[in-house]
């Protein structure tokens, strides 16, 4: 099996999904052990002094101005955790709790935190045991970081609360690290505070969308190719010197994805004598220039997670000078602000999409395919429906562009008055790319069926091909009426899974 091991400069893109989806093993390299030892004895150092250190010897947030005596803090950390595992609502994905915990393991590293060794390597072990804390939908305002996530992740390290076991089943954290030979945690001082400061939930979760986003774009411009075919468009827009006069990257990328597709297809230019076009309709013209800034706005997150990925999120910090200082590096405004810049442009994408399934069902814009692609409308209802639940789809997805990080809700008497809503900008977000999933999917369903209505015109090899793949897993083509859902849900996992990129990549070579 895989194994990442983590050091004290952050970590990749690749170990994060490694871990979250793969279950990859993790090792803390002896660089980081040595940093986690030194930044230890700062916070001994400090702890056996008289004044107050916040995080060390105080009280949190609006209570830190209590000095709290050396016989107390370890229940002041112990309690820190419990008081703020207070999620509630739906548990959270065990891709997401993973990823959370690997994240903050991976500040802890840092040798910035302050946390013990024992503490780190315990943490390794209930990941690398499968044990997955049970995390709820709703607790975090994403600043202080993802408290209450991270709080009922860090409470399993105690041995408290409900985990989930490598086999599914939810059970006393407890009894699941008994089980693999883990001993329970008892936290030292900052040491509670250090495991629950981090944007880990919220970065985890940006992680994950920008790798299946990156996916959902490829297969954007495939579908938007095959609906350009089956509406009999021209290629023309897409030539690469069109493009080179207005050089947004992802504009660029996309037109060349839609040019490989559509390479040698029997279908593009014919435009109609009884019904001329000088030009086709945005939804297909245009379908670079959305695509292509969508791809953009991926670059720019991209380049932010990067950042995060190597920063060492936590308060106070443990600086290499020696010094313990507080700050608001948890504020989670950099990665709630991508995270909503995303949620809007695949809204976008998935707008555009829509629009060009209702060209392709409509006979008065369709150039000559039959109604609602029915086998025979009127008593055939044909794709009328699907159209029904993509605009649903779609206009769930609008709503979910509202940017969750414009809204700031104060708390903790109002020490922490503006907070970032970063959490709720990343749940929103997966939502929002499970539905450009199956808006898309629903595009492929009515254009490779409109295609293959064009009888007589032969698609290009790279749709050819992807129309083959699709019809073996299990999608019917052209028809009577039948049940659509299991029609639509094999779509939607044939997008999913990345059949569709890879059966035309298989033809065209990797798309940009």
């Amino acid at each position: 099996m895989h194994t990442v091991v983590v050091g004290t400069s952050g970590v990749t893109a690749s170990d994060v999904l490694a871990v979250a989806r793969v279950g990859a093993r993790i090792e803390i390299s002896a660089e980081a052990l040595a940093a986690l030892a030194a930044a230890r004895e700062v916070v001994d150092a400090l702890a056996a002094k008289p004044q107050p250190v916040y995080g060390v010897s105080t009280g949190f947030g609006a209570l830190a101005t209590r000095h709290i005596s050396q016989e107390l803090r370890t229940r002041l950390q112990r309690n820190i955790v419990r008081s703020h595992a207070a999620g509630m609502g739906p548990r959270v994905e065990r891709e997401v709790v993973r990823a959370l915990m690997f994240l903050r393991l991976k500040t802890v590293c840092s040798g910035h935190t302050g946390v013990r060794p024992e503490v780190a390597r315990t943490m390794a072990d209930i990941l690398n045991a499968g044990i997955t804390p049970v995390v709820h939908e709703y607790g975090s305002l994403g600043c202080s970081g993802d408290l209450a996530p991270l709080s009922h992740c860090a409470l399993t390290l105690m041995g408290e609360g409900d985990a989930e076991g490598p086999d599914g089943a939810v059970r006393p954290a407890a009894e699941l690290l008994a089980e693999h030979g883990i001993a329970p945690v008892e936290l030292h001082e900052k040491e509670g505070l250090a495991l629950l400061n981090g944007t880990d939930g919220m970065l985890g979760m940006l992680v994950m969308a920008l790798a299946d986003l990156e996916r959902l774009y490829k297969s954007a411009d495939v579908t938007a190719a095959l609906s350009l075919e089956a509406l009999l468009g021209t290629d023309k827009v897409l030539a690469p010197e069109l493009h080179a006069i207005r050089p947004h990257p992802g504009q660029g990328a996309s037109a060349a994805n839609m040019l490989a597709v559509l390479k040698g297809s029997g279908l593009t230019g014919h435009h109609q004598d009884d019904a001329p076009r000088v030009q086709d309709a945005y939804s297909v013209r245009c379908a670079p220039q959305v695509a292509g800034a969508g791809r953009d706005t991926l670059a720019h997150a991209r380049l932010v997670a990067e950042r995060e990925l190597a920063s060492a999120v936590d308060n106070p910090v443990v600086l290499p000078d020696g010094r313990v200082e507080s700050n608001g590096n948890f504020h989670g405004a950099p990665v709630a602000y991508v995270l909503d810049f995303l949620a809007i442009a695949a809204a976008d994408l998935a707008s555009i999409a829509e629009r060009r399934t209702d060209r392709l069902l409509d006979k008065n814009r369709s150039h000559g395919l039959p109604p609602f692609l029915a086998d025979d409308a009127g008593v055939d209802s044909g794709l009328m429906i699907a159209q029904y639940t993509q605009a649903a789809l779609v206009s769930e997805m609008k709503r979910l562009a509202v940017p969750a990080s414009a809204d700031s809700i104060p708390s903790s008497a109002m020490q922490e008055d503006h907070v970032s809503m970063g959490w709720s900008a990343a749940r929103k977000l997966r939502t929002a790319v499970d539905n450009l999933t199956r808006v898309l999917a629903i595009e492929l369903y009515a254009a490779t069926r409109a295609v293959e209505l064009r009888e007589g015109l032969t698609p290009a090899p790279a749709s050819q091909a992807a129309i083959t793949a699709l019809r073996k897993a299990g999608v019917e083509g052209p028809g009577p009426d039948r049940f659509l859902a299991p029609d639509l849900a094999a779509a939607d996992e044939f997008v999913r899974t990345g059949q569709l990129v890879t059966a035309v990549e298989g033809v065209t070579g990797p798309l940009v």
